[in-house]
């Protein structure tokens, strides 16, 4: 009789499909839920942020420019008194006015004044020299602000106070204050004082760079103060921000909102705090920076239920494999026995319903003939090790090719150094260095891959590759020197010895990627190019210099830095000498030559035993 044709679906097969998908679904709503909580929770932590932080500068800019508004009321009226009564307060007024290093002009407008008369002003013309400008400058900015309506001076002499960015091409950079100062008998303001003061004390309020950009508007929403100098000394309008627009619209003091900046094409939290003198401080953060963390979140959770679901699988298979497989091995049996072989015996010692029936057909071929053969026929069913090829895994290590710009960096005589110092001090001094130092690769966009001692090894170009690699090496290579330069100003001023470095930097492929071991594994890059940035580092005593590039480097960035040839040197490994170029400064967008020295560029130079010179 023909037996009917039918699918079968494994019991293991169905097992792991019912447990699989419930327990991916649950898993799946717990990290959905997870995440959206965690992401509700940063979003509203971020925002309260916000508003503390912009209440916390707007208070502290509104106690500075206060404090400017009381220094301008005192020195015009002394100004006031000096004109009408010559000479008789003209040395309080110097003093008074010399004394306060922020205020550049203080300057009082009388009512319906002629343009015609002289103004009633005090220059600090030494500030206006650092611009190679002089007091005229003040009557050009006046004809400016009244020409583009840059400065509100109706305003003023309606009894509000007026705070504007004044800055002009080419012209200082200076904040305007209007002040109402002076009544007549009927409460009309018959005069007002205004005051220039200097930019940059503000711009050191909000100069910091932080994952959160705080920066402060006028009135009118046009910027005072911003991380980004660039925007303020272009006097940019943030007016079309929509946290900046509701700022100036709402009667609240302080409020926030979310909304998406044009020129950055990024979502963003913000808030505003408004100050009683009109002025308005943002403060905004990115909503992708925020996210962050719950996207890290939600792949920790799914990297988690990965590895429950895996080891729930891992079991589960083992028990339906301990179901299934004596049935198997029972029906294969029974189909030999079902063609006349008689020579089977299940060996299924299971004590359930799956070892009563293996007993039950044991006992039905019990007597059959040759039984002393069963054992050997039962041997061709031992020994399997497809279970153990199923549960396998291995991580794979390994790396991929690639060009990399390398950088090395070493202190000069820090051996010297650490005899002669406390385990204390050399600590001190590493963390002090090397907190400016990772800083400018970070801002570079460069990648620590280790610190060595007192030496640090970066990579630009893995593991993500621009064109712009070997360029920012080498722009973070002229900060360190600039900043190393502040660093060993401040040492000496502590009593301490100054630092001495020496960077290498070359550009060439190398392989990155994960190495090591299954229990310990580590991300790096390796290869001739790392090696060779390393010689070229070690050169840098043998010329004296504390920076050093490839030939390779040099190449690429000639056009856009001050390269000047240093030599050649032959190093371990290489059959050929290396080509070894100083980076005196770079050239800046108009096409002008920037040197980039200072009194630790150049040192006494020295001899290496890992390199050798070639004449």
């Amino acid at each position: 009789m023909k037996k009917p044709f039918r699918i079968l679906v494994p019991i293991a097969f169905k097992m792991v499909f019912l447990i699989s998908a419930i327990m991916l679904s649950a898993m799946a709503l717990i990290t959905y839920q997870s995440t959206e909580k965690f992401t509700e929770i940063s979003s509203t932590r971020e925002k309260d942020n916000n508003a503390v932080q912009a209440r916390a500068r707007a208070t502290e800019v509104e106690g500075l420019f206060v404090s400017y508004v009381d220094k301008i009321k005192v020195i015009a009226s002394l100004l006031l008194k000096e004109h009408v009564n010559k000479g008789e307060n003209k040395k309080a007024l110097d003093l008074t006015f010399n004394q306060d290093k922020d205020l550049v002009v203080v300057e009082v407008i009388k009512l319906d004044q002629p343009e015609t008369d002289t103004p009633i002003r005090l220059v600090n013309e030494d500030f206006l020299k650092q611009y190679k400008l002089d007091k005229t400058y003040i009557d050009s900015l006046r004809s400016f602000q009244k020409k583009f309506n840059r400065f509100q001076f109706d305003s003023v002499f309606s009894g509000e106070l007026e705070i504007r960015n004044s800055l002009t091409k080419n012209g200082a950079p200076l904040i305007s204050i209007g002040v109402p100062f002076v009544t007549d008998d009927m409460g009309r303001i018959t005069h007002v004082a205004i005051g220039e003061v200097r930019l940059d004390r503000l711009q050191k309020i909000f100069g910091v760079v932080s994952e959160r950009t705080m920066y402060l508007v006028d009135k009118d929403g046009q910027l005072l103060a911003h991380p980004d100098e660039k925007k303020v000394f272009q006097a940019q309008s943030m007016s079309a921000i929509e946290i900046v627009q509701k700022a100036m619209d709402s009667p609240l003091k302080v409020g926030d909102t979310r909304f998406f900046n044009e020129e950055l094409k990024e979502d963003f939290i913000g808030a505003f705090a408004r100050t009683s003198i009109g002025i308005i401080v943002i403060a905004q953060i990115s909503e992708e920076l925020i996210l962050e963390a719950s996207r890290s979140v939600k792949r920790e959770s799914i990297r988690i239920a990965g590895q429950v679901l895996s080891a729930a699988l891992f079991l589960i298979f083992i028990f339906s494999i301990s179901l299934t497989s004596p049935i198997e091995k029972l029906a294969e049996m029974a189909a030999k026995v079902a063609k006349g072989d008689f020579k089977v015996k299940s060996n299924v010692s299971s004590k359930d319903e799956v070892g009563a029936l293996a007993d039950a057909f044991d006992e039905m071929v019990v007597g059959l003939e040759e039984r002393d053969k069963v054992k050997n026929v039962l041997n061709k069913f031992h020994g399997s090790a497809i279970t153990d090829d199923l549960l396998k895994g291995e991580l794979e290590l390994g790396g991929s090719n690639k060009e990399v710009t390398v950088f090395f960096s070493d202190i000069r005589d820090f051996t010297k150094f650490s005899e002669g110092h406390t385990p204390e001090e050399v600590v001190m001094m590493l963390n002090e260095y090397f907190a400016i130092m990772v800083s400018i690769i970070n801002k570079n966009k460069g990648v620590v891959d280790k610190f060595i001692g007192d030496a640090i090894m970066a990579v630009w170009g893995a593991p993500e590759k621009s064109d712009d690699d070997p360029f920012n090496a080498v722009k973070a290579s002229l900060e360190m020197r600039q900043e190393l330069d502040k660093l060993n100003e401040r040492r000496q001023l502590r009593g301490e010895v100054p630092i001495k470095i020496g960077v290498g930097i070359h550009t060439g492929r190398a392989i990155s990627g994960t190495i090591g071991s299954d229990e310990r594994m580590e991300y790096t890059v390796i290869g001739d190019a790392v090696n060779t940035a390393s010689r070229i580092e070690a050169s840098t005593k043998s010329f004296g210099t504390d920076l050093l590039i490839s030939g390779e480097t040099s190449d690429i960035i000639a056009e856009s830095y001050l390269i000047e040839e240093a030599g050649k040197v032959e190093v371990k490994g290489k059959t050929e000498p290396l080509r070894l170029y100083k980076v005196k400064g770079y050239i800046d967008a108009d096409g002008n030559e920037i040197r980039v020295q200072t009194e630790w560029s150049d040192y006494e130079a020295g001899e290496n035993a890992k390199v050798k010179m070639v004449s």
